[in-house]
C-alpha cells in the first residue's frame, strides 16, 4: 500500500504546485477542480503520515523483540507491536475507502424535485410527506433548504415541488433518494379502510455552476407572470414569477418563491443550468451503473427504489433488499440508517475495482 500512497503523493505535490500558478488561478473552472482534488489528496496524505508512523513503530518493536534480553523492554515492545498492527489494519481499511475515486459531482449542492405520481389526491399528500422527510433530513444535517417552485394538491401536499439544498456533499448524499417512492396505506379520503398504493417521483440534480453549462441567452424565452399561493399582497398583483424555456431542448424552469423578479430569475436560471447539466450526467450515470452492474445510483428515474408500508410500519429499499420496521422515524427525516447502507453497498462495489491494485 505504501507504493500506492507514494504515487498519490506525487500527484499531491503536482497539484500543490499547480494551484499557485497564475494561469490556473485565472481559469475558474480548472482552479475549482484542482482545489477540490487538493483537499481530497490532502486528507489521504494525512493518513499516509500515520501509516508511515505505524510501520516505523512495528519495525522498532520487532527490532527490540529480536535483540533485547530485558524482560520489561520485551513486554513493552510486544504490546507496542500488537497495538500498532491492530491500528495499521484499521487504517488500511480507512485508506482503501479514501482511495475510491470520488465523483466530482458529489460535493455540489442539489436541486430536488418531488412529483406526485399515480394515486390522485393521496399521491399529492404522499409527495408532501416525501418533501417533509427530505427537508427535515437536510436541516438535521445542517444544510440550507430553499423552495424554488411548487404546485399544491387539492387536498394537501403537492402535485410537485422543487427546492434547492446547499451544504457539504449534498448531491453525493441526496442522489440516493432519486427514483420512485411507493406508499401503501389507507388514504385520508378512504371510507372503507382499504389500503391503497400511490407513488411519488424524486429527481435530484447536482447544482451546475455557470462554468459547467454555457447557456446562450438567445436560446432562452423568458416569461413573467403573477405568483400564486401564499405570499401576501404581492401575490397576483405583480409580475414577479419567472418562467424560462430553453428552446433547443424544450426544458422549462420557473420560480415564484421570491417577491423579487430578479431573485426569481436568478433561481430559475440556476435550475435551468442544473437540468441541462443533469441530462448529460444521467447518461453517464446509467453507463457507469451498467459497467459496474450496480443499480444503487443508476440515474434511472423510473426505477421503484423504496416502499413505505404503513400497516406494517415497514420501509423497504428495493435496491439492496433492506427492510426496516421504523417507518415513523424514517418518514420524519431519520434517513441516515437507509442512506448509510446504500453508500456502503455502492462503495463496496467501487472498492472491488481498486483492491487488486493495492
Amino acid at each position: 500500500m505504501l507504493d500506492k500512497l507514494n504515487i498519490i503523493k506525487q500527484r499531491f505535490d503536482e497539484v500543490n504546485d499547480l494551484i499557485i500558478q497564475p494561469d490556473i488561478i485565472s481559469d475558474q473552472k480548472r482552479y475549482a477542480t484542482l482545489s477540490k482534488e487538493y483537499k481530497d489528496l490532502k486528507d489521504i496524505m494525512d493518513e499516509r503520515e500515520k501509516y508511515i508512523a505505524l510501520n516505523n513503530n512495528i519495525q522498532e518493536a520487532e527490532a527490540i523483540i529480536n535483540d533485547s534480553s530485558d524482560d520489561e523492554m520485551l513486554e513493552m515492545a510486544k504490546l507496542q507491536l500488537e497495538e500498532s498492527k491492530e491500528a495499521l489494519e484499521a487504517l488500511e481499511e480507512k485508506i482503501r475507502y479514501m482511495m475510491i475515486p470520488k465523483d466530482p459531482e458529489d460535493a455540489k449542492n442539489a436541486v430536488v424535485e418531488v412529483r406526485a405520481g399515480t394515486g390522485g389526491d393521496e399521491a399529492s399528500i404522499f409527495a408532501g410527506d416525501i418533501y417533509k422527510m427530505l427537508t427535515r433530513y437536510s436541516e438535521n444535517k445542517g444544510w440550507k433548504v430553499s423552495t424554488v417552485d411548487y404546485s399544491e394538491g387539492t387536498n394537501g401536499g403537492f402535485k410537485e415541488i422543487q427546492f434547492e439544498v446547499s451544504g457539504e456533499n449534498v448531491y453525493g448524499t441526496l442522489k440516493y433518494e432519486a427514483g420512485v417512492h411507493r406508499v401503501q396505506r389507507v388514504p385520508q379520503t378512504e371510507t372503507q379502510g382499504r389500503v391503497h398504493t400511490s407513488a411519488a417521483t424524486v429527481m435530484v440534480f447536482p447544482e451546475a455552476e455557470e462554468f459547467d453549462v454555457e447557456i446562450n441567452p438567445k436560446d432562452v424565452r423568458i416569461d413573467y407572470f403573477c405568483s400564486s399561493g401564499p405570499g401576501g399582497q404581492s401575490v397576483n398583483t405583480t409580475y414577479s414569477a419567472v418562467r424560462l424555456t430553453h428552446e433547443p431542448t424544450g426544458i422549462v424552469a420557473q420560480c415564484q418563491d421570491q417577491k423579487s423578479q430578479h431573485k426569481n430569475k436568478e433561481k430559475a436560471f440556476k435550475v435551468l443550468r442544473s437540468r441541462l447539466y443533469e441530462m448529460e450526467l444521467a447518461k453517464k450515470q446509467a453507463e457507469d451503473a451498467e459497467k459496474r452492474g450496480n443499480m444503487v445510483t443508476s440515474g434511472d428515474r423510473s426505477a421503484k427504489i423504496r416502499t413505505y408500508n404503513w400497516p406494517q410500519g415497514r420501509v423497504t429499499d428495493h435496491r439492496i433488499n433492506l427492510s426496516l420496521y421504523d417507518l415513523d422515524n424514517i418518514i420524519n427525516g431519520d434517513l441516515d440508517k437507509v442512506i448509510d447502507e446504500l453508500k456502503l453497498v455502492d462503495n463496496t462495489e467501487k472498492l472491488k475495482n481498486i483492491s487488486d491494485s493495492l
